[in-house]
C-alpha cells in the first residue's frame, strides 16, 4: 500500500525557513512525478513544486527562487526547502505522488508564517 507522510511544518516568522519532508512507503523512483501542493484557508489547493523521476523540477511562480524541491536518492523521501517565507505562504502543505496514472496524497503538514 502506498503511503505518503509529511512532516516539518510549524510556526515561523516572515523571512524564516522551514524544510518539509515527505516519506513514502515505496521507492520514490516508482513515482512518475512527485510534488508539493498547498491549501490556504478559504482557498483552493494549488501546486507548488514538482520533481520528476528523472530529476527535473518545476515551481509555481509564487515560490520560484525561494523554495527548492529535492529528494534523497538513498531514501524514500522528498523534501521542500522553503526560504524567505511570507505570511501568504501560510497553508497546509501536501505531498503528492503520481504512479501509473493514480495520485497518492499525504495528510498534510501545516505551515504558519507570522508577520
Amino acid at each position: 500500500q502506498v503511503q505518503l507522510v509529511e512532516s516539518g511544518g510549524g510556526l515561523v516568522q516572515a523571512g524564516g525557513s522551514l524544510r518539509l519532508s515527505c516519506a513514502a512507503s515505496v521507492s520514490i523512483f516508482s513515482f512518475d512525478v512527485m510534488g508539493w501542493y498547498r491549501q490556504a484557508p478559504g482557498k483552493q489547493r494549488e501546486w507548488v513544486a514538482i520533481i520528476t523521476s528523472g530529476g527535473a523540477t518545476n515551481y509555481a511562480d509564487s515560490v520560484k527562487d525561494r523554495f527548492t524541491i529535492s529528494r534523497d536518492n538513498a531514501k524514500t523521501t522528498v523534501y521542500l526547502q522553503m526560504s524567505s517565507l511570507k505570511p501568504e505562504d501560510t497553508a497546509v502543505y501536501y505531498c503528492e505522488g503520481t504512479k501509473w496514472g493514480r495520485e497518492y496524497w499525504g495528510q498534510g503538514t501545516r505551515v504558519t508564517v507570522s508577520s
